[in-house]
């Protein structure tokens, strides 16, 4: 056994099906009695619903959280905590409200209670990116970890069949790059396996049969999974792409995650045979990359940079910020290899 350091996250997670009725419950729990719900816009008629629901325990909704977390919607809905009076923040939805939330808390330190819709896995993590003139910047903070976190599996019935498999990919991105993070742990490892297998097990049956409860539970069991091993170790060069994709040229987050994992993994591949291996056990496939491609052309979810946005002439501009300041990485960063990947991405090629 290897020598190694792993730092639990303390965060409170309740999982199952109808759970959204425990709102109010842990709301109390926390000591807070001004819940401010957030949600994005399209989300806004289920804010409402929680808002119903709450009675006297919500002080409002704000609905007009963005994808990549701008700064300037982060100071808007700050100026709707201090106009509520907000103690507490409630977000439902995906990625885009989640990292609402941890931006309010990282600037008042407000407690938060997350509800995931999606399988992004965001809610299990201490960091948080944000948006500002046209660049995508992370940071880890325990100020950002929200303290419960209620995964209601009758949320996600509804999801679309295709954003279940570009946000079930992108979760599956958080353990694939957990298995040759720089700091791994065997615990991690485990969980990182397993939650690939829960996904990738999931979404088939999903695609299949969207009101699969069972498959649908899998999924986001695996999503927590995959949020966790996110949250507990760093991340490397499938990230730092997805990151500069997403915050620099504004492509959609779990579909720039999709298109991108398997030309990262592929990039990865000889440097960490054995995290590759276990990839490859957990979606019961010969060759972790091909897999991880075929998982999402086979199920109707985007395969190339260009379906999603990307023109072929910033692919360049890509490369230079992403290797600016690169993330640790098994294999060495280097800028030509960087383009090789991102042309593959952009086209689509099968690694």
């Amino acid at each position: 056994m290897q020598p190694f350091i792993y730092n639990a996250l303390p965060s409170r997670v309740i999982f199952g099906f109808g759970t959204l009725i425990q709102v109010a419950e842990e709301i109390r729990t926390l000591g807070c009695s001004r819940a401010l719900v957030l949600t994005t816009p399209q989300q806004r008629a289920a804010g409402e619903q929680l808002v119903a629901q709450l009675g006297e325990l919500a002080v409002g909704l704000y609905d007009n959280a963005t994808m990549h977390t701008p700064v300037e919607v982060t100071r808007d809905a700050l100026g709707v905590v201090e106009q509520t009076r907000a103690d507490c923040v409630v977000a439902l939805g995906g990625g885009s409200t989640i990292g609402l939330g941890k931006a309010i808390a990282l600037n008042t330190d407000l407690p938060q209670i997350v509800i995931p819709t999606t399988y992004a896995g965001s809610e299990a993590t201490p960091i948080i990116g944000q948006t500002e003139n046209g660049l995508k910047t992370t940071q880890r903070t325990l100020k950002v970890l929200p303290e419960v976190i209620i995964y209601d599996v009758d949320l996600t019935l509804s999801l679309p069949t295709q954003m279940t498999v570009t946000s079930g990919l992108n979760a599956i991105a958080h353990a694939v790059e957990a298995l040759y993070a720089k700091d791994a742990n065997p615990l991690i490892s485990m969980l990182a396996e397993q939650g690939i297998a829960a996904i990738g097990r999931a979404l088939p049956r999903i695609h299949a049969n969207p009101n699969d409860s069972e498959a649908r539970s899998d999924a986001l069991f695996g999503a927590w999974a995959c949020g966790t091993c996110l949250g507990a170790v760093g991340m490397s060069i499938h990230h730092k792409l997805c990151h500069t994709l997403g915050g620099s040229f504004d492509l959609p987050h779990a579909e720039t995650h999709t298109v991108v994992l398997p030309h990262a993994a592929a990039y990865n591949a000889g440097a960490a045979p054995e995290a590759m291996a276990r990839i490859a056990r957990a979606l019961g496939v010969d060759d972790a990359p091909r897999g991880l491609f075929d998982l999402a052309a086979k199920h109707g979810a985007p395969t190339n940079l260009a379906q999603i946005g990307m023109r072929e002439a910033d692919v360049p501009r890509a490369v230079e910020i992403a290797c600016a300041s690169p993330y640790w990485n098994p294999r060495p960063i280097e800028p030509a290899a960087i383009g090789e990947l991102l042309d593959n991405a952009f086209n689509g090629n099968r690694p």
